[in-house]
């Protein structure tokens, strides 16, 4: 019995090669169905249209595909990797406690304590101080440097 002959060299690149190709072509048939629900510029008609289209006829749907939307696919996956980016930024920031008072901020906060007397001269410098020498870092300053003044 002769396997290798049966199955020569080139056979096994030929399949191979099928095989790459059918992959290549279920990961492009993805990607378009995925572009045209994306796409905020189509109804829902013709999403609908595009869908059936490649569905129903998928190699002369992604041509045509291709050739009628093919350039906007580009600009469209950079529009959605950009929204992401900015979530998952927006999101880390908001983590990390981004959204903390400045130290610009602070000092303007501890003024107006001050101006209302709610401080005394000693525990403003005491506070701005800190707020100075740690950058802004700390929001709970005034309230840590406010004893109960009621």
């Amino acid at each position: 019995m002769y396997i290798a002959y049966d199955y020569p060299m080139l056979g096994a690149f030929w399949t191979m090669m099928w095989f790459f190709l059918w992959f290549l072509w279920i990961f492009l048939l993805f990607k378009i169905v995925f572009d045209i629900f994306r796409d905020d510029t189509l109804s829902g008609w013709g999403k609908a249209g595009w869908t059936v289209f490649v569905i129903v006829l998928p190699f002369l749907g992604v041509f045509v595909y291709l050739l009628a939307r093919g350039k906007g696919m580009g600009r469209r996956e950079m529009e959605h990797t950009k929204q992401q980016r900015h979530a998952f930024d927006s999101y880390v920031k908001e983590t990390a406690g981004g959204n903390r008072p400045s130290s610009a901020d602070e000092l303007v906060k501890l003024s107006e304590l001050h101006t209302r007397g709610d401080i005394t001269q000693e525990e403003f410098e005491r506070a701005k101080r800190l707020v100075l020498t740690d950058g802004g870092r700390t929001s709970r300053t005034t309230s840590a440097a406010t004893p109960g003044r009621h």
